[in-house]
């Protein structure tokens, strides 16, 4: 019978799949060796597991003991290459491997180059460590914003990346992170940029069923509570189904707010 088991952490897993006597491992190398827990056999003559491939490759790992190291640095991977774990072990017992996050990738990234031109935040990498998204965030109205996300190629080698960005009146300030298993964000430095585009308005201080802006902008409508109403991009926004009260709108680079009759 087959079962298969999904070993989440955060947003990234380790894919675990156990069949009848193999369980394999399927993630990248982190420069971690992985520990298994290995019982006695069914029959209680010697150990479960009874081989250990790698990529295919047998290991010289010794197996027979009530737990065991697989020596991954042996292989002289490098960070972040591929790697497929396959244990094998005998029938009516199952071993446990004790640490598979460590096959997740991590946020090892480091950028060498982060700018941006004509609406694109462009930045080339080195020393990624496994697949993970890199988010692109704004400094808005007093805090970050996620403004674009692309997925990483996971190279250690050199990697490009464009995202097309939108900038408000002044200045600009742009940076990207990613966020691994261990759901610790690593961040890039900031990127500024002055821009000259005309300053965004909106209208009216008192609505009925209608905002204008006197230009397209990204806005953010929240009530007196602090919960957020509405968020988006353009050049209006419908608000006649909300109910009367005190607002509070972003947009462009400002922060105000308007009364809904």
């Amino acid at each position: 019978m087959k079962r298969i088991f999904l070993l989440f952490f955060a947003t990234v897993l380790t894919m675990v799949n156990v069949q009848a006597g193999e369980l394999e491992l399927r993630g990248t190398f982190q420069g971690e060796n992985l520990y298994v827990k290995n019982p006695f056999a069914a029959s209680g003559v010697g150990f479960c597991v009874y081989e250990v491939t790698v990529n295919g490759q047998t290991t010289t790992d010794e197996i027979n003991s009530s737990a065991f190291e697989i020596d991954l640095g042996v292989f002289q991977f490098t960070l972040g290459e591929a790697i497929i774990v396959g244990i094998k072990f005998k029938d009516d017992c199952e071993p446990k491997v004790l640490n598979p996050e460590v096959l997740n990738p991590r946020a090892t990234f480091e950028v060498v180059n982060l700018t941006v031109s004509n609406n694109k935040l462009n930045w080339t990498t080195t020393k990624e460590a496994g697949a993970l998204p890199f988010i692109v965030e704004q400094y808005r109205w007093n805090k970050w914003v996620k403004v674009g996300e692309v997925q990483g190629n996971g190279s250690n080698q050199s990697n490009t990346y464009s995202v097309d960005v939108r900038q408000h009146t002044g200045e600009n300030k742009f940076r990207i992170k990613q966020v691994d298993y261990r759901n610790k964000p690593r961040y890039s430095q900031e990127t500024k940029m002055i821009s000259t585009q005309a300053e965004v308005t909106f209208s009216p201080n008192k609505v009925d069923d209608k905002i204008s802006f006197s230009s397209p902008t990204l806005y953010e409508i929240y009530d007196e509570y602090g919960g957020i109403v509405f968020k988006g991009y353009g050049s209006e926004v419908n608000v006649a189904g909300i109910e009367k009260g005190r607002y509070y709108i972003n947009y462009d680079n400002k922060m105000e707010r308007f009364t809904k009759k």
